[in-house]
């Protein structure tokens, strides 16, 4: 048994023996040293020259292949080919990629070569193959090899350890922050914006003056990242975020302008993408999204970009804003993208988080590292040629005994020992005798050996006070980034502008006064109140807005920029917007939608309206209500505060019944009273404190009667103010003031009383105003026409007259709204108060104010029914 062991044991050789190893910590080794390869020898760049090893190569290949930028251009397939063979011994697509990219002016923000031929688009087309396309460096990347044959920068062996490859680059350029850099490691990502040259520069400067810096110091020069393809960018928090961290995102919108053309139709013009968007794509789904009804409001998109620049065309529809769908398109498309910023970088071979001062720092201690080595060389060069040139003057001054040894030698060997034994002359210059020409022997010549040595001896001097000095390093250091940057430095190409998040918008916005018009179809603009002028009573008018055939003006509405407005819908929903962010227009243009500008349904019309002077100070919204009322005499009260916070798709402000619709709103107190007026003429007044606060949804309580099935509510207002006079105003242009006394208060729910004696030629009821003689009024009619007259020029008369002629109509004409404004310091003349139609109104012939003691017999007992 034995032997038999010893017999198997030797039919294994012991150097064949396998050992076992744990599978486990053998993937663990292997995938560690693969990730140590990826980070360092591919995914990050170094934090000196900005360049990852592909890049590197590349440039060195091409300067060791002589294609700078002054040489004429060499087949792409040549230059990947020799950097293949030589440095990288990956895919050649790896190398003619990267070689394409940094040729590529929308991606690099300053190109290293100078590419001739197909080298793709911003459209995401493929550059040509390599055997058709030409390259050679760019001037600017001769900066960032200048000096590499003078010893600056360390040298390793290349994949097959026959020649040295640089480890890095001894760059005047700062290329980590102007070209940024992007890349997937292991376990790490980098992604870093490309700057302005001229800023980082600056800002870089700035540091060696003073290396305490702080970063906000440094973003004074520094002042966010600049993109190839400009753009804007929007808002400042993340750029401040990236600078002070190392993370931080940034983002970035096309640039684009809004024009109008003829027949003011409105396009937005993109000149400009954000940084790495393919215009193409964006495009293409921009246009899925219109078809989709996700974006609306854009009839067309064109894209006529060409040589001279980019040029993408969004055409608009009449009845859309620019400005919203352009905020549409910010939102939904490419046209607003973000830039995560993280900048990781090889600092000693480690990756590393760097702020924007850690760059700088990095790059200026580089720089520093590079002029010590760069004057050690120079020196070195220099006293080797001092030294040769010291024996060739001490051959000068014992010429003829030198003559003599050389032509008494056998050979060149003999004369060299004996030149270095005579004259006490080294090898090299002994040599450098031997060599000398006779031409050398003129007197011009020697006085020329003589000008080159004090020449050089005054070099030495320079070189070595540098090496002794850090200050004048440094002065160096700048003066040769001064000279880049008169070279290559431009004008920053991405605008910042600050966004919503920055500042608020109402700091840009006057706060002036201004009209506000909706229509009956829902068009709404904002105008400048100093656009209407008050004209005399009776006159034809101004053309007040243009409208589409079937559309009128209904809401006139004054208000300061800065005010909040709440926008009530007939079906009692609630809106929010901005005074400022109405779109602006001419006294006689017809608006833009509404829907375009709030998320109201196409189907719902805006019917009352609330200005409010802020909606973020509680105390406000807690004692201030809103009172609403209905076609069919349904009022309700409600605390503002419950309207404070509405949401995008707007709230329910009231529960509408079926067959009514909501008419009116109206901001009081809580101690107001309350006049209804209805299409029949009559109208009735009640305290508000008779109405109980009430949730958003509830419905409400009866505020009116109405005379029969087809009268309705035409309107309600909220009287606080016993100066306050009632003006109504019939649909065929009369009108007339009352005092509010004339009107008694009784309890909600009432019929009322005659407040306008309605006749065929007044025509029936359609406004109700509470006016005093600081105001003025102004009247719009169904075809456009605006009239605006003094208040205080209409005389105070009873309730039961028929009023006075307040705007000339054509026979088919009629009244559309009224509104009250401020009243302007222009006065009315040649207004005669002429009662018009007396004999209109059975028993009363009087034209002054009617008392309920001389009021007709019918209606005094109409009055008492209602009491």
């Amino acid at each position: 048994m034995a032997d038999e062991t010893e017999n198997e044991d030797n039919l294994v050789p012991a150097n064949d023996r396998i050992i076992p190893i744990s599978i486990e910590e053998e993937m663990k080794a292997a995938y560690i040293d693969y990730s140590m390869s990826v980070i360092v020898s591919r995914a990050l760049p170094d934090v000196r020259d900005g360049l990852k090893p592909v890049h590197r190569r590349v440039l060195y290949g091409m300067l060791d292949l002589g294609v700078t930028s002054s040489k004429p251009y060499k087949k792409s397939a040549r230059i990947v080919g020799d950097v293949l063979g030589k440095y990288h011994p990956h895919g050649d697509s790896s190398v003619y990629d990267t070689m394409v990219r940094m040729a590529q002016d929308w991606s690099l923000r300053y190109p290293l070569v100078d590419g001739q031929g197909n080298f793709g688009s911003i459209d995401g087309d493929s550059p040509a193959a390599m055997r058709y396309t030409e390259a050679r460096l760019k001037k600017i990347a001769e900066e960032m090899l200048a000096d590499i044959n003078k010893d600056t920068i360390d040298y390793q062996l290349n994949f097959d350890d026959s020649l040295q490859e640089p480890t890095v680059l001894p760059t005047k350029i700062p290329n980590l922050l102007v070209n940024g850099a992007s890349g997937i490691a292991v376990g790490m990502a980098t992604n870093m914006a490309p700057h302005n040259l001229s800023e980082v520069i600056d800002g870089t400067i700035a540091y060696i003056d003073n290396r305490d810096i702080e970063i906000s110091e440094l973003m004074q020069h520094v002042k966010a990242p600049d993109f190839p393809t400009g753009g804007v960018i929007y808002g400042h928090a993340g750029v401040q975020d990236a600078f002070e961290t190392g993370r931080g995102r940034v983002v970035m919108r096309a640039k684009a302008e809004i024009e109008v053309s003829k027949g003011d139709r409105e396009t937005i013009i993109v000149t400009e993408i954000p940084y790495q968007v393919n215009k193409a794509d964006m495009i293409k789904r921009t246009a899925d999204l219109v078809n989709d009804k996700k974006i609306e409001g854009i009839s067309a998109i064109r894209d006529e970009s060409d040589r001279e620049g980019m040029r993408i065309v969004y055409e608009i529809k009449r009845d859309a804003n620019a400005s919203i769908v352009l905020n549409n398109l910010f939102k939904y498309t490419s046209l607003q993208t973000s830039f995560s910023v993280n900048n990781i970088a090889l600092v000693h071979g480690r990756p590393m988080l760097l702020n924007l001062k850690d760059m700088i720092h990095h790059f200026v201690e580089h720089r520093h590292e590079v002029i010590i080595r760069r004057t050690k060389f120079e020196l070195a060069e220099a006293e080797k040629r001092a030294h040769i040139l010291e024996g060739l003057l001490i051959a000068l001054d014992h010429l003829d005994e030198v003559i003599q040894l050389i032509r008494a030698s056998e050979t060149p060997e003999d004369a060299r020992i004996g030149l270095m034994e005579k004259f006490g002359l080294s090898d090299i210059q002994a040599r450098a005798i031997l060599d000398m020409t006779l031409r050398r022997l003129t007197g011009l010549e020697r006085d020329k050996i003589k000008e080159e040595y004090a020449e050089l001896m005054k070099t030495i001097e320079y070189l070595k006070s540098i090496l002794a000095d850090e200050g004048l390093r440094m002065k160096i250091i700048k003066d040769e980034l001064l000279e880049v940057k008169e070279k290559y430095g431009d004008e920053r190409r991405s605008i910042i502008v600050h966004s919503a998040e920055d500042m608020r918008m109402e700091d840009f916005i006057d706060d002036e006064e201004i009209v506000i018009t909706i229509s009956h179809e829902g068009y709404v603009k904002r105008t400048p109140l100093t656009e209407y002028r008050i004209q005399a009573r009776g006159g034809k008018g101004s053309l007040g807005s243009t409208t589409k055939e079937e559309d009128f003006t209904e809401h006139i509405i004054t208000a300061s920029a800065h005010n909040y407005m709440l926008f009530f819908t007939e079906a009692g929903r609630c809106f929010w917007l901005r005074a400022f962010e109405i779109p602006e227009g001419t006294r006689t243009s017809r608006g833009r939608a509404i829907q375009n500008i709030i998320n109201i349904p196409k189907e719902e019309k805006i019917k009352a309206y609330i200005k409010v002077k802020n909606l973020k100070d509680q105390e406000y919204l807690e004692n201030n209500f809103i009172i609403m009322c209905t076609k069919r005499g349904t009022i309700k009260k409600t605390s503002l505060e419950a309207y404070s916070r509405p949401r995008a798709n707007g709230i329910n402000a009231i529960n509408i019944n079926e067959g009514d619709q909501l008419l009116e709103a109206s901001l009081t107190n809580g101690s107001s009273e309350i006049v209804m007026a209805l299409k029949s003429g009559r109208a009735i007044r009640f305290n508000e404190s008779t109405v109980r606060p009430m949730g958003r949804t509830a419905t409400g309580v009866r505020g009116v009667t109405l005379a029969g099935a087809d009268d309705e509510v035409v309107g309600m207002i909220s009287v606080d103010n016993n100066d306050v006079t009632i003006l109504v105003v019939s649909e065929k242009g009369y009108g007339k003031r009352t005092d509010i006394d004339d009107y008694r208060v009784t309890n909600r729910g009432g019929k009322g009383v005659k407040t306008l004696n309605v006749t065929e030629k007044t025509g029936q009821l359609v406004a109700i105003k509470g006016v005093t003689d600081n105001d003025d009024l102004m009247i719009i009619n169904r075809s456009g026409i605006v009239i605006r007259i003094a208040v205080s020029k209409l005389r105070t008369m009873g309730r039961a007259t028929q009023g006075v002629r307040l705007i000339n109509l054509k026979e088919t004409d009629q009244i559309a709204s009224i509104t009250k404004v401020e009243h302007e310091d222009e006065v009315i003349e040649n207004l005669d108060d002429v009662v018009v139609g007396d004999d209109a109104i059975a028993d009363d012939t009087s034209t002054s104010a009617a008392s309920d003691d001389n009021q007709p017999e019918d209606q005094q007992k109409e009055d008492e029914e209602n009491d």
